[in-house]
Parts: C-alpha cells; structure tokens; sequence
C-alpha cells in the first residue's frame, strides 16, 4: 500500500499545473540545472576538489598566481582555473567557498522564514495590541536597507562575541545577521494572507469543535498560506547569497580561513589591476550563475502558483 501510495502521488506531482509549466519553460529548466550542478559541486567538494584550500599543508607559495591552464614556472603544476596569491587552486576554493555561501543563504532564509511566519501567524490570527506592535517593528525596518540592518547586527552580535570565539562564531552570527534582515517579507504576506484565512469556514468549523488557537494556526491555516511563502523563500535566497557576498566583500562577513564567494571576490578585487585577473573572475561569474539561477526560478514559481496565470 504505501508503494502504491508513492507511485500515485508521484504521478499526480508529474501531471500538475506546474510541473507542466516547468517543462514548458527552457528558462526554468536551464536554471534549475545550472542550480542543481553547482549544488552538487559544493556538497561533493571534498571528493571534486583537487586539493583542499582550507588546509595550510597542502599549499605550496611558489603555485602562487598561476595563470589557468599554464603551467607553473617553479613548480610546473597546472591548474583549470590557475591559483591565488597563497598558491591555492581558484577552482577547489570556487568550490568550497560555494558550500559557505550555499550554507549561510538557506540557513539564513530558513531561520527568517520560521521568524517571519510565526510573528506574521500570531499577528494576523490574534490582532489587537499584539499586532500593532510586531507590523510597527516591521514597518520601522523596512525604512532601512536591508544590508546596512545586516551590518549592524552582525557588528553588535560579533561585539558581544568573545574574542577567542569570534573566528568559530563569524558563520553563525552572519546566519542570523541576515536572517534578522530579512524576516519582515514574510510576516507581511503571511500576515495579509491570515487575515483572509481566519474568517472562512473552515477555521470556524476548527473553533467550534474546541481546537486551540496554536493548532488552528498550525494545522488549519498554515497549509494554505504556504504557497507565496514558497515564492518568497526562493527569490530571498538569491538576495541572502548576494547579502552575505556584499558582507564578506566588505570584510564583516565570513572569515579568512574560510572563505566565501564574496571573500574570494574581495580578494581576486586586489590583484585585478596587477594582471591576475582569474583570482576575481571565476569566483565572480559562479556567484552570478548561482544568484541568478535561482532568481530566475523564483520567478517562474511566482508565475506557476499564480491561479490568474494558469
């Protein structure tokens, strides 16, 4: 029965509105798969990588600034995508700062979407004073830049730090730096669309039988707001890897000896000028493959959910 059950849902998810849609967009489907292979690259990284930049004993100081494809005049090691001031292969740090990036962007958007809808469920389903304050909260941030609000807390946050634990910490604390940036999208629309759910049939047929608020909100009224929070999460992933990029291209971002895209881009920025131009352009076209890849698919998500467009 449950194999039989898998198959059926299986079918019903390949004959939907929008897997239909998916297969009718060459977009789509190209970002997906740009999404999927550079996903891949960063999860298999310590098996695609030819060494590992993160460890100091495997580099070697006289592979520094080779060009790609030519081989060391020292050495006479030859790199796909040459290598950095420090010797390290440009194509094995592409790869592990991927995984950096990756890791902040969706733990960031998850951790500002469970914010954003449990503030946006309580202040649409209870109302009242409770509301008013978590939407004027929401109404003062958004007159800020999203980037100078991720700056600031990511300075207080790294200020209370303790200094030996800084380096260890700087990941987490940019996670919730942008996270805390961004929570307020979500907790309008899931807000907005709260509002609508909880005075339909179903959620008073809920109360009537003696279900608390918590599982109204949880059960009944969550499951139909999803769909936008979807379309939201998506888009504001691309915006979390560029965030954190921006952050670590600043120097508040991820630390030296575990760098991102953006702390890869920061540096290659150095030695623009000089004729070592590999050290800032292949980290720079990944990020824009990765953030524009998943924009374009949160875009035709936004289209595919949208009923007046099917």
């Amino acid at each position: 029965m449950p194999v039989a059950v898998s198959k059926s849902r299986l079918r019903l998810a390949l004959e939907s509105d929008v897997f239909y849609s998916f297969r009718r967009s060459p977009v789509a489907v190209v970002s997906a798969l740009v999404v999927l292979v550079l996903l891949l690259s960063a999860l298999l990284a310590p098996w695609i990588a030819p060494s590992n930049p993160f460890d100091p004993a495997s580099l070697n100081l006289m592979n520094g600034f080779t060009p790609p494809g030519t081989p060391n005049a020292f050495t006479g090691d030859t790199f796909l995508m040459g290598t950095d001031d420090q010797g390290r292969d440009v194509f094995s740090t592409i790869l592990y700062g991927m995984r950096i990036s990756l890791f902040v962007g969706v733990s960031a958007v998850a951790f500002a979407m469970v914010l954003g809808i449990t503030l946006g469920l309580i202040s649409g389903y209870v109302g009242g004073w409770l509301e008013t304050i978590i939407m004027r909260i929401a109404d003062v941030q958004l007159t800020f830049p999203s980037i100078l609000v991720a700056m600031l807390i990511f300075g207080v946050a790294k200020g209370v730090t303790p200094v030996e634990y800084r380096d260890q910490m700087a990941i987490w604390v940019l996670i919730l730096a942008i996270g805390l940036s961004d929570w307020v999208q979500f907790a309008r629309v899931v807000r907005g669309a709260t509002l609508v759910e909880k005075n339909k049939e179903y959620v008073a047929a809920a109360r009537l039988i003696g279900r608390r608020p918590g599982a109204i909100m949880l059960r009944h009224i969550l499951p139909n707001v999803l769909s936008p929070v979807l379309v939201i999460a998506t888009i504001s992933l691309a915006l979390a890897i560029i965030a954190e990029a921006t952050l670590s291209f600043l120097g508040v971002g991820a630390p030296p000896t575990q760098p991102s895209l953006g702390t890869l881009i920061r540096i290659g920025q150095g030695f623009l000028f000089s004729g070592e131009w590999w050290i800032l352009f292949f980290p720079a076209c990944t990020l824009l493959a990765l953030a524009l890849s998943v924009n374009l698919l949160g875009d035709w998500l936004r289209d595919a959910l949208n009923p007046r467009l099917r």
